[in-house]
């Protein structure tokens, strides 16, 4: 592949996880304060544990992207305050800005938190935010009671689930990738034949049924 054909793949995926963004945003905006200590799928997390997290990620790939070093600082989970909707929308919008930058410089990423921290490359860490806001999109939607809207607005753009569901099955599951406090749990059998959002939620230990106990 040319450095052309790279940059143009590159360019059309932080295109494909600025529409994940999009459909994550449409659901953040619905969030209200009193949602906020709602239980979510991620173990013991609340809804408002779960958007810090999400911001605090948006903004240290952001920083990693523009070129910073292997810091785990810069991925602190983000107190949210009165209008996270607008929080989530400025960091994502920063987000896309830093991809595209570093998909044109062609920049490799340092992302202290996976593996050996890299670099990665652009395209890789572009996926693994991608999947990361999906999955993240689902978990509050899900945690709202809304997931059903999101898994199909997903499952209607086909490259966009499909490049979901491609990250995912790369994603380790083992033992050690899988433990107690690890981004995702033990694989879930996915069965056959179903919807490829509910494959890769399965694959990444996630129930698609889940529903917060009443």
């Amino acid at each position: 592949m040319t450095p052309y054909d790279m940059k143009h793949v590159a360019a059309k995926l932080v295109d494909l996880h600025a529409r994940s963004l999009d459909l994550a945003a449409e659901v953040v905006d619905t969030v209200r304060p009193e949602h906020l200590d709602l239980p979510s799928p991620c173990a013991g997390w609340t809804l408002r544990k779960l958007l810090e997290h999400v911001i605090g990620q948006q903004q240290g790939f952001a920083a990693a992207a523009r070129g910073a070093g292997p810091d785990l600082a810069l991925f602190t989970d983000a107190p949210v305050g009165p209008d996270v909707a607008a929080e989530f929308r400025r960091t994502g919008a920063e987000l896309t800005d830093a991809f595209r930058e570093a998909a044109a410089a062609e920049r490799a990423v340092w992302l202290p938190e996976i593996r050996d921290g890299g670099p990665f490359p652009i395209t890789q860490t572009v996926g693994f935010h991608l999947l990361d806001t999906l999955v993240h999109g689902w978990d509050v939607a899900a945690a709202l009671g809304t997931a059903e809207a999101l898994v199909a607005a997903v499952e209607a753009e086909d490259a966009l689930v499909g490049t979901l569901l491609k990250v995912t099955e790369v994603v380790p599951d083992t033992p050690e990738a899988r433990a107690p406090g690890m981004a995702f749990g033990p694989g879930l059998e996915p069965g056959q034949g179903g919807a490829r959002f509910a494959r890769a939620l399965a694959l990444l230990g996630r129930d698609p049924l889940w529903k917060a106990a009443s």
